[in-house]
């Protein structure tokens, strides 16, 4: 491990900086300040998000202050004057705001399909939306601090990050939330603490697996496949509370992650949406709400923690995966993370060149992945059908191709194909017409 001391100090810049998630990641970095000497924090946002970037900056400084650290907290509306010589830079961008999100979950809703942020139709609208902007971000690093590690967490993580690895020369690592809340679960289930076990995932991101589960030298994979919760503490807020099929999950040879319930138990969650939709509309609508709520109390000059309300918006652990592995990267600790990189062989069915999530080694050079067991032919295909619809949505999204954009469409197993994905696709590219200048050239 490397002494923090010999190193020259730390620039991070976090792009999306008025997000409301800023608190939790601020509050990680204070917490590991003594291995991750961070002495610059740049938050950055645009023009449209000027108020959030103060009120969160302000909260931010109150932080640092308070736990007197040496570090100064920028707030910058020019991103490249943020960016110049930075060593980390994260990304926490909704292109759109919540609006745009409420869009895309009620869209598909409307037609009587799952309505989702990162999943089917949803997630492939976000997708088109972010992706140039990050590779935007990415063409003015590579001029202002081409050696700075890219960390994104701008869903969907795993699709961003197939299009920087493809279209930039940047050094860059996906993450999410979602394997943090796995190992959790499998630790509820066996009754140990996390350091107890060894949880190896492959997959993509939200559509990854858990390959085995060594405990004391034996593998428990079966027994926490028996014992599979749907309800558990560490699922996530926006994940619904809809009951495994148990004689089908059990056969499956690998641990599924709690997104798989919208494509194993489709029917059920759509019921379950329609009628959420019904009485109280999206689940955007609601996190706009608690945003809302969040904001009010950022504005408190007495406020100088993260405050606990912050768990209600979703997302936790973010500032964990993110922290932990920026400080990895920087101390050179060859810890285990699970995290989005390039396959390169990793899953034997899909393309080298591609993006998935992986337990890897993390250190200086990266994230290299473990060596994983093929997957079993229960998920296989489908996950080689996921990798098939990322990569037409990467191509949709950096050419404007609209023949690429409803290839990915009908790809999708919660889209229907034919008419229906193209309406779906004219739909969204019409109400996204502000975002998606490549298709309206």
């Amino acid at each position: 491990m490397t002494d923090s001391n010999t190193r020259k100090k730390l620039k991070v810049v976090t792009i999306g900086g008025g997000s409301s998630y800023t608190p939790e990641i601020v509050e990680g970095f204070i917490l590991r300040h003594s291995k991750l000497p961070i002495t610059e924090l740049w938050l950055v946002d645009v023009e449209g998000g000027r108020e959030k970037l103060e009120i969160v900056g302000q909260l931010a400084k109150r932080m640092v202050e308070k736990a007197g650290i040496k570090c100064t907290v920028h707030l910058s509306f020019d991103r490249k004057e943020a960016l110049k010589d930075a060593d980390f830079v994260t990304t926490q961008i909704r292109v759109g705001m919540l609006d745009a999100r409420i869009r895309d979950e009620r869209i598909p809703l409307k037609h009587g399909l799952l309505g989702q942020e990162t999943n089917g139709l949803g997630g492939f609208a976000k997708a088109l939306r972010t992706i140039p902007v990050i590779l935007d971000i990415c063409r003015d690093m590579e001029r202002l601090c081409p050696n700075a590690w890219l960390i994104n967490f701008s869903n969907p993580a795993g699709i961003v990050t197939e299009a920087v690895l493809k279209h930039s020369k940047i050094k860059t690592i996906g993450l999410c939330n979602v394997p943090i809340g796995m190992n959790k679960m499998v630790a509820e289930i066996l009754g140990r603490e996390e350091k107890d076990f060894l949880f190896p995932m492959v997959g993509m991101n939200h559509f990854i697996y858990g390959t085995n589960v060594w405990v004391d030298g034996e593998d428990k994979l079966q027994e926490v496949l028996n014992n599979l919760e749907y309800d558990a503490a560490s699922k996530p807020v926006n994940i619904q509370d809809i009951p495994w099929q148990t004689e089908q999950i059990r056969h499956l040879g690998v641990i599924p992650c709690f997104y798989h319930q919208y494509y194993y138990s489709t029917s059920d969650v759509l019921e379950k949406q329609l009628h959420d939709y019904e009485s109280n509309g999206t689940r955007a609508e609601t996190v706009k709400a608690v945003e809302a709520e969040l904001f009010e109390l950022y504005k408190d000059k007495e406020l100088t923690v993260k405050p606990k309300q912050l768990e209600q918006r979703g997302g936790a652990h973010y500032s964990d995966a993110a922290c932990n592995l920026i400080s990895a990267i920087y101390n050179n600790s060859h810890e285990l993370m699970t995290v989005n990189v390039r396959n390169n062989g990793t899953i034997r069915n899909i393309p080298d060149n591609s993006a998935i999530e992986a337990t890897c080694v993390v250190g200086t050079y990266g994230a290299i992945p473990l060596n994983f067991p093929e997957l079993p032919p229960t998920v296989s295909g489908l996950v080689a059908l996921m990798k098939s619809f990322e990569q037409m949505t990467v191509e949709a999204a950096v050419t404007g191709n609209y023949g690429a954009a409803l290839q990915a469409l009908t790809l999708n197993p919660l889209v229907p194909s034919g008419k229906v994905a193209k309406a779906l696709l004219d739909e969204i590219l019409e109400v996204n017409k502000d975002y998606l200048p490549q298709f309206f050239k």
